[in-house]
């Protein structure tokens, strides 16, 4: 396609002492496995996005780093390709300032000079082998899936996640029947290149109502056309959701935005196979550093969500494997 591609990057600095300053200020009496110190601490990984970015996705247009106000003190701000972004800048000063990773994703369609189409990368996620533009995008779309599978709650009542997957499921409920859905896009939801998957949606075809929706922790493909559409149809629920300064069990993310693109048939569909590997860092990374060195996967997230890990041993044998693997610094380094 000729379209650009743009890149955009949220990273957080966790152990900023401003930042936690302001952080402490409006911090809950309850913390949630969702907003605990775990999830913004920093496992070193957002270097070497930059670096396999620029080894294996070059045709890049843009890299956005979206960033609270600080910055790693290696970056390069003056890179021409790397455009720094402030919370400030994009987000609406009512939501400001705020510690909900939602609230951030949800307002990426504000930020000056983004273009149509980009791709979301969480600052624990690399890209682990070269890449084309049509692994994102292809005929103007995002490449996507059909994604409805067995509906099936979180036995953990507490999952914050299982919460906000069901707010999405809702969000995209309200606008879209079922039925309709398949009738214009037969061949977006019933095309041979999801394979075995097919037949689970030929029998969930036969249920009238919505069953559940598969997500994906992976690089995203969104469309800035789709935000604003999602804003101005479903305005009182994403501003709700931007006035929690912290994550909560109310909000919306940005998998309702990939939904839309998906039940409003502007996607391309593509293989389930490569659609990005998920792991949690732990104490035993093995299958992890296995995919690092063989490249197994194009898409890697490295989540930190465990709190009973040794972490920083575990950050040590990441970052070594890292640095075997991109040893040359990019030109987003000093």
């Amino acid at each position: 396609m000729d379209e650009k591609i743009d890149f955009v990057i949220a990273w957080v600095d966790g152990s900023d002492p401003n930042w936690l300053k302001e952080k402490n200020k409006y911090a809950e009496k309850k913390i949630t496995t969702a907003n605990s110190d775990n999830r913004f601490r920093d496992a070193g990984t957002i270097k070497y996005l930059l670096r396999s970015i620029e080894k294996y996705a070059s045709w890049v247009n843009k890299v956005y780093f979206v960033t609270w106000g600080h910055l790693p003190d290696w970056l390069d701000v003056n890179n021409p390709k790397l455009v720094v972004v402030k919370h400030s800048d994009f987000i609406p000063s009512k939501y400001l300032p705020t510690f909900n990773a939602n609230t951030i994703e949800l307002n990426f369609h504000r930020i000056k000079g983004l273009s149509e189409h980009f791709v979301y990368f969480n600052d624990d996620m690399l890209i682990n082998k070269a890449i084309k533009p049509s692994y994102f995008f292809k005929n103007g779309l995002p490449c996507d899936v059909w994604r409805e599978t067995v509906y099936c709650l979180s036995k953990d009542s507490d999952n914050l996640f299982a919460h906000l997957l069901l707010n999405d499921k809702h969000l995209i409920c309200r606008n879209f029947y079922k039925r309709d859905v398949i009738k214009r896009n037969f061949f977006k939801v019933f095309n041979p290149i999801y394979g075995r998957k097919l037949l689970s949606f030929t029998l969930l075809a036969k249920w009238p109502y919505m069953a559940d929706f598969e997500e994906y922790h992976t690089a995203s493909a969104l469309l800035k056309s789709t935000y604003k559409e999602v804003w101005e149809k479903e305005y009182a629920c994403l501003d709700e959701t931007c006035m929690h300064k912290f994550r909560d069990r109310g909000d919306v993310n940005q998998y309702a935005i990939q939904l839309w693109q998906v039940f409003s048939g502007n996607f391309t569909p593509r293989s389930y196979k490569d659609y990005g590997q998920y792991y949690d860092l732990s104490d035993d990374n093995s299958k992890l550093i296995n995919d690092l060195q063989k490249s197994l996967h194009s898409i890697l997230c490295i989540n930190d969500s465990s709190t009973n890990i040794d972490f920083e041993k575990a950050k040590k044998e990441l970052i070594t494997v890292l640095e075997q693997k991109f040893p040359d610094k990019s030109s987003f380094e000093k």
